[in-house]
């Protein structure tokens, strides 16, 4: 993963969604640092990871022009270029509608099926009903649950209606289902949710 060290002043840092873990550090950044750095009281440099800035530039620039009215308008237009991104940082393999057949139960075809190393991401994508997408998203995690040989204890995956993205986690032990409350948008969130995607799928 690739990073670029800028200024807090450069206008390809987002300051609106920083968030390290630390309130105070938080609240410095967003409400003080880049006034801080403009009358010379202290100096702030930011990490971003590269490319993102010109992906979401692109994407500001062409949704005004784009009807998302069908999911295969927002897989092509929002969620094929995150994943494609995505691949440039974890070097992931991707599998696009991905047939799954465990048993009569447990079959049917796996939007977005992606593997590096001994991780995996599931990924369903619709057209505007996230709950929907949740629901069918856990009993695809199940599945992978039976079949896949990677060894770890949880599996992710994402539900993504293009414009926003929602995880969800299944814990295989307990076979416990954790939906995130949290939702990442595209473009606003699109550097939040890409470190998350890649921290995933380098199992940090």
């Amino acid at each position: 993963m690739t990073y670029i060290i800028c200024s807090i002043n450069d206008k390809r840092v987002i300051r609106d969604n920083f968030d390290c873990g630390v309130s105070e550090l938080n609240e410095y950044l967003k409400k003080y640092a880049k006034q801080n750095d403009k009358n010379g009281i202290a100096k702030t440099w930011v990490a971003i990871l590269e490319r993102l800035t010109d992906l979401k530039n692109r994407i500001e620039e062409s949704l005004p022009y784009i009807s998302l009215t069908s999911q295969t308008a927002r897989r092509e237009f929002l969620i094929a270029p995150v994943i494609m991104e995505l691949i440039h940082y974890t070097h992931a393999k991707v599998r696009v509608e991905y047939g799954l057949n465990i048993n009569n139960q447990l079959k049917g075809v796996i939007d977005y099926y992606i593997k590096a190393d001994n991780q995996l991401l599931v990924i369903e994508a619709k057209n505007g009903d996230l709950e929907r997408g949740v629901v069918q998203l856990a009993v695809e995690l199940i599945a992978f649950d039976n079949w896949s040989p990677i060894d770890n204890p949880i599996l992710y995956g994402a539900v993504s209606i293009g414009n926003i993205w929602q995880f969800v986690i299944l814990h295989r032990e307990s076979k416990e289902i954790t939906q995130d409350l949290n939702l990442y948008r595209v473009p606003n969130d699109l550097e939040t949710l890409m470190k998350i995607l890649v921290a995933l799928m380098k199992n940090l």
